[in-house]
């Protein structure tokens, strides 16, 4: 199935993109593709929250052909 991903931040930075279209297999959860697309370095993987469709939702959620996936980083400030 094919799926819409959004990357926002340092991980926009570390793709080279804003956004891109995806080709994944059913059953695979936001936090599969969140590893697929941004692999654990040495100090593990960036905390991020995930988002399908624009509502919230957990790491387990499955996602759908056509879904907009989104990775939202934590934002630091000062």
């Amino acid at each position: 199935m094919r799926i819409h991903v959004r990357h926002f931040s340092i991980l926009r930075e570390q793709r080279g993109c804003a956004h891109e279209e995806v080709e994944t297999e059913e059953g695979t959860t936001a936090e599969m593709m969140y590893l697929k697309l941004f692999p654990p370095g040495p100090d593990g993987a960036l905390p991020v929250l995930y988002a399908i469709d624009t509502q919230y939702v957990e790491g387990d959620a499955q996602l759908t052909e056509g879904c907009e996936l989104v990775f939202v980083p934590a934002l630091g400030g000062g």
